[in-house]
């Protein structure tokens, strides 16, 4: 019993550094928030808020999200660490970067 309680505090302690955010919006022609740090095997998903379609690309070409219509999201999980800027490709002056650690 000892065990498992000190075990389960252990865990509860990790799960407590994660990052809060992994979702980044997409509204009004901007990703919100346009810079977000993560942990090296997190999963960030992008949601379209916006009323028109947007696309998800990276810069290297790590991921590529189909053409989101209002409401659709895209997730990728990020193994390695790096910056990863990224673009809209419907709209290509929207950018924002995910900083992997």
């Amino acid at each position: 019993m000892i065990a498992v309680g000190l075990l389960a505090g252990l865990s509860s302690g990790i799960h407590a550094q994660q990052p809060p955010t992994t979702e980044v919006k997409i509204d009004n022609f901007s990703f919100s928030p346009a810079a977000l740090t993560v942990a090296v095997g997190a999963t960030v998903t992008w949601i379209n808020r916006d009323d028109i379609p947007h696309t998800v690309v990276s810069n290297d070409g790590a991921f590529k999200s189909k053409t989101l219509d209002t409401d659709e999201k895209f997730s990728y999980t990020f193994t390695k660490a790096g910056t990863y800027p990224y673009f809209c490709s419907i709209h290509p002056k929207m950018t924002g970067k995910i900083v992997v650690q």
